[in-house]
């Protein structure tokens, strides 16, 4: 199958399903696609993003290799906010390493903390952030206040997302 033809042919959830069950857990074929994801031109990066996230969702175990370069990603404000999205979105599904672990909580509070970020990439952010904060407690603190500050500014999505973390 060549991934980018699918790509191009449209913007569907059949031709995204289709590359889903082409990539399965085969690193090979996921390496092609998370190619097109980092490297395509912005109608292809955000086509790729959608399959990249199941792919993950399934395999976690595919992305381990391109952790690093999604992490390096998520400040970067020349990248579209559909590649933020894509990537907070994943690192729900993936088990981040210990190392990283204080980066990308980093990045997710500057993304939760951003005004001009989206919602849907501070949503996902929220729950990353989360998932990393649950096991300390200053840091459980520390983005109840952020969360708390965005409260009366945003969106339902984002106080739904939130009350988890407000909640201990």
């Amino acid at each position: 199958m060549d991934i980018s033809a699918v790509l191009r042919s449209g913007h569907t959830k059949s031709n995204m399903m289709r590359i889903v069950r082409y990539v399965g857990n085969d690193p090979e074929k996921f390496a092609v696609l998370i190619d097109i994801f980092f490297n395509g031109e912005y109608r292809m990066t955000q086509r790729s993003a959608w399959a990249v996230n199941y792919c993950v969702q399934y395999h976690p175990e595919l992305v381990k290799p391109y952790l690093n370069k999604c992490i390096d990603l998520l400040p970067d404000k020349e990248v579209h906010s559909a590649v933020r999205r894509n990537i907070v979105r994943l690192l729900q599904y993936v088990e981040i390493p210990r190392r990283l672990k204080g980066k990308v909580y980093s990045h997710c509070l500057d993304l939760i903390d951003d005004l001009k970020e989206t919602v849907a990439v501070k949503v996902f952010a929220v729950s990353v952030a989360t998932k990393i904060a649950k096991a300390e407690p200053a840091l459980v603190r520390e983005l109840q206040l952020v969360v708390k500050k965005h409260l009366p500014h945003t969106t339902v999505a984002f106080h739904k997302r939130s009350l988890d973390i407000l909640s201990r």
